[in-house]
C-alpha cells in the first residue's frame, strides 16, 4: 500500500517516511532517524508510520537498500556501459562522481558514518566495497589488461574516490573538470581523446575556457 487515508487527512506514503528518514540520516546521523521526530517533519501521527513499516528496523534496513540499489548497483552499470576504449570507460564510471542521480556522496557519507556504530552495517559496506571494487577490476580486464594491474588499479580508483568522500573534500566544478584528463591518464594509463572529453563534458554541462 502506497499511500492511505482515513478521516483526519493523509497518512503519508511509504516513499515519505523513507525520504524523510534519508534527510534525518544526512543531516543529522542515524540517531536521529526515529519514529515520532519523523512524524512531527511530515505532519503526521506516530501510527501512521506502522502502515508502511514494521519497526524502526526495518525503516533503516530499506534506507540501507536505497543506498545499495543507488551507489553500487550505479557504479556496477557505469563500468560495464558501453566504450570504445579505456579512458571512455573511466569517464563512464566518473560520471558517478559528477551526477547525483547516480551516486550521491553524501549518502555514501554518512552511510559510512553509521556503520562505525554497527558492525552489522560495517560488513555491509565492506561487501559493497568490494562489489565495487571487482566491477572496476572487470571493466579494465575487458580492455586487455592483466589481471594484477587490473586491481591495482581499480583500488587506486575507487580508493582515491572514496577518500574524497571522507574527507568531505570540495572542488569547483572548473577545476576538477581541469584535473579529469590527468586523473584518466593516472588511473589507465591513456590519454582520454578530445572527443571523449567533449562528450564528457557536454553530458554534465560543463564548457572548458
Amino acid at each position: 500500500m502506497d499511500q492511505a487515508l482515513n478521516d483526519t487527512g493523509w497518512r503519508g506514503s511509504q516513499e515519505g517516511w523513507l525520504e524523510a528518514a534519508y534527510h534525518s540520516l544526512l543531516d543529522s546521523g542515524v540517531d536521529s532517524v526515529k519514529i515520532l521526530p519523523l512524524a512531527k517533519k511530515l505532519n503526521l501521527s506516530r501510527t501512521s508510520f506502522y502502515w508502511f513499516f514494521k519497526d524502526r528496523e526495518e525503516l533503516l534496513a530499506a534506507l540501507v537498500a536505497r543506498w545499495r540499489e543507488k551507489n553500487t548497483g550505479n557504479i556496477v552499470k557505469q563500468s560495464e556501459a558501453y566504450a570504445e576504449s579505456l579512458a571512455e570507460a573511466m569517464l563512464n564510471v566518473f560520471d558517478c562522481w559528477l551526477n547525483i542521480d547516480l551516486f550521491d556522496a553524501k549518502f555514501e557519507f554518512a552511510v559510512r558514518s553509521w556503520a562505525l556504530q554497527s558492525d552489522e552495517l560495517l560488513a555491509e559496506v565492506q561487501q559493497a566495497d568490494q562489489i565495487r571494487l571487482e566491477a572496476l577490476k572487470r571493466m579494465f580486464m575487458r580492455f586487455g589488461l592483466p589481471e594484477t594491474t587490473s586491481d591495482v588499479r581499480a583500488r587506486t580508483t575507487y580508493l582515491v574516490q572514496i577518500g574524497y568522500i571522507s574527507m568531505q573534500s570540495k572542488e569547483d566544478l572548473a577545476v576538477r573538470m581541469k584535473r579529469i584528463p590527468e586523473y584518466i591518464a593516472i588511473y589507465t594509463g591513456v590519454v582520454p581523446q578530445q572527443r571523449e572529453l567533449d562528450r564528457f563534458f557536454s553530458r554534465h554541462g560543463y564548457r572548458p575556457d
